[in-house]
């Protein structure tokens, strides 16, 4: 069973970020499942450090941005969800490709939600972990 309590796929994530920083770093959408959301994020020019790895910063917009995606998407109607913490644990560095993340709920609660987010490259391995912690907010 679906915890979405709002329409939600890849095309509705697609175009409330369109403009934003996930699309200017050519993020991408690629799946919702029941309990969960995937997206990717290219390992190229616009998302690279010095060193040609994929900036640790944007493994942790990808994480923000799927956790609070779910978060949003779960939330009853007309509340907002915002971030409190997020944490990353950058465990090994990717070069080229794509690092695609996937989000699932730890925690579901009325005023608070903590979401998983676990990174992979294209190899399959773990590249970065990440939790985030969303205040769910009543409409004002």
């Amino acid at each position: 069973m679906a915890i979405w309590t709002q329409p939600i796929s890849c095309d509705i994530l697609a175009r409330i970020h369109e403009g934003t920083a996930v699309q200017h770093l050519g993020m991408e959408f690629l799946e919702v499942g029941d309990d969960f959301i995937t997206a990717r994020v290219p390992v190229d020019a616009r998302t690279k450090q010095p060193y040609g790895l994929l900036h640790g910063g944007v493994s942790v917009v990808l994480a923000e941005t799927l956790g609070s995606c779910g978060a949003a998407y779960c939330a009853p109607a007309g509340h907002r969800a915002v971030g409190l913490d997020i944490n990353a644990n950058h465990l090994k560095g990717t070069t080229a490709g794509w690092v695609t993340g996937t989000t699932r709920p730890v925690h579901v609660g009325r005023s608070t939600q903590v979401w998983q987010i676990d990174m992979m490259n294209d190899a399959g391995e773990i590249t970065c972990v990440s939790r985030i912690t969303m205040a769910v907010l009543a409409p004002r």
